[in-house]
């Protein structure tokens, strides 16, 4: 008999803990019809704590000048593998009140990428509802999505995720996998889209074209971590010193230059300015209707592409977003147990790098605004 009372009051428990978190994020968690048709609303995809986190910062210091009242709608598929309850509680504890979470059930599946499909009307309603988009980074795209087999050194960890983004992707922007399809920026062709590492490699394989598996290996012949780690720094795409998992509090990136060859960054800035990156897969073949306008110092890696039918659709293999670009509070460690003592803007203040990536937030925000 204890033993049932013990199971009734620890399912009760459970159930009132589960209530409560309901009615905590029911102003968080929300559905399309609650944006309201006038709102100003960024689409903030995979909206985790970190993103938000990320993101938060850049509004709030006004490094991206949207308006304050824009509401920032983290919208992601519930069969990705993150817990996004960290993401409403991050949001609940700092009281993020222009921060919702938008989450798609709808069915998506690996065949019914480049189609219409169960979430098609859901992507028409967020585009038309919506100032701009970002896509986020994260892990390597399954190359069966745009048809080549997988590598060794690939890591699928997250394959709906995949299916979700890149339909949604391809819905935005169409792509050579059907060539008839009308993608939703033909109703709003100067919405920007701005997609960041995975979310550049996103946009091209959703535009039907593929990816470099894995850089070291197929472009420089590298196999090793030791041989990677000799290479000059701008050949160089992750910090490989965090493979030996000696020191967890290591950049988790590399600097290096970009050769900037055409508008939109043309404009935003001359030189050859060093930003962040950590990846090791990229372009391969270019999708239908992008163009490249930034590669590496030796030409060897795709580092921005545009759209050619919709200028605002933009895609960056390098990070623009970290924090730790903006501010002298982030020392960076890139040798296991050595001390920090340099932090980004020590190395690239003004036009070296500091200079490009306040610009560049500056000209995405504006196309936000002029939405």
């Amino acid at each position: 008999m204890k033993n049932r009372w013990k199971v009734l009051l620890i399912t009760t428990g459970v159930l009132l803990g589960i209530l409560s978190c309901s009615r905590d994020s029911g102003n968080i968690v929300i559905g399309i019809d609650d944006i309201g048709k006038h709102d100003r609303v960024l689409i903030l995809v995979h909206p985790t704590e970190n993103n938000i986190k990320t993101f938060n910062y850049l509004i709030d210091s006004k490094i991206l000048p949207i308006p304050s009242v824009t509401k920032v709608i983290g919208v992601y598929h519930t069969s990705e593998k993150y817990d996004y309850s960290k993401s409403v509680e991050y949001i609940k504890k700092n009281k993020l009140e222009n921060f919702k979470l938008l989450p798609v059930k709808e069915p998506i599946t690996e065949t019914a990428i480049y189609r219409v499909n169960e979430c098609t009307d859901v992507f028409a309603r967020l585009t038309k509802v919506s100032d701009g988009v970002i896509f986020t980074g994260g892990p390597d795209i399954p190359p069966s999505i745009y048809g080549e087999k997988t590598s060794l050194l690939t890591q699928i960890t997250d394959p709906a995720r995949h299916y979700f983004e890149v339909s949604f992707m391809f819905h935005l922007i169409g792509g050579s996998k059907d060539t008839l399809f009308q993608p939703l920026l033909d109703a709003k062709p100067l919405m920007p889209v701005l997609g960041i590492c995975l979310g550049m490699q996103t946009m091209n394989v959703a535009a039907g074209g593929t990816l470099v598996q894995d850089i070291p290996s197929e472009i420089y012949g590298i196999e090793s971590v030791e041989d990677a780690l000799i290479q000059q720094t701008n050949n160089l795409h992750r910090n490989y010193n965090a493979n030996y998992a000696l020191d967890d509090k290591l950049l988790w990136g590399n600097f290096h230059q970009i050769n900037i060859l055409d508008e939109p960054l043309k404009s935003i800035c001359q030189g050859q300015p060093w930003v962040l990156s950590s990846h090791h897969q990229g372009v391969e073949r270019l999708g239908r209707n992008l163009k490249i306008i930034a590669t590496s110092i030796d030409g060897n890696v795709v580092e921005a592409i545009v759209h050619t039918k919709y200028p605002n659709v933009i895609g960056l293999q390098f990070h623009p977003e970290p924090t730790l670009l903006y501010n002298n509070d982030e020392f960076l460690r890139f040798l296991p147990n050595q001390p920090s003592r340099l932090t980004y803007l020590n190395m690239y203040s003004g036009e070296a790098g500091e200079k490009f990536h306040l610009n560049f937030w500056s000209w995405f925000g504006k196309k936000v605004i002029e939405q």
